[in-house]
């Protein structure tokens, strides 16, 4: 194998490895920010229940919402079906965090 090929393996290796630890450290910290704001009425885990009746759990809202459609309204301010709930706006890297998070709860393909 010649050296060249070698150190392009290598240095996909390393990406490839960089790029998922910064995907969890993305999804850690959007699993803090949901813990902090969220959690008060939302599950916000894979099975556990909502606090608040009218509250969704996140695992749910994954599948009913494209991530994508959320952005917006996350940096807009979040305006919910439950009249009790604050309105949080978030920043684009609490937006990518929180999207991260709600990301890795969904079933996929």
């Amino acid at each position: 194998m010649s050296r060249g090929l070698v150190v392009a393996a290598g240095v996909f290796l390393v990406v490839g490895s960089a790029a998922h630890a910064d995907d969890a450290a993305v999804i850690a910290q959007g699993k803090a920010l949901v813990e902090d704001k969220c959690a008060r009425c939302h599950a916000i885990g894979l099975d556990d229940a909502s606090l608040h009746e009218k509250a969704p759990p996140f695992r749910d809202v994954v599948e009913i919402y494209p991530s994508e459609n959320l952005a917006e309204a996350l940096a807009e301010g979040i305006v919910s079906g439950h009249p009790d709930m604050p309105v949080f706006k978030f920043e684009p890297p609490q937006i990518e965090a929180f999207l991260g998070y709600l990301n890795s709860l969904s079933k996929g393909p």
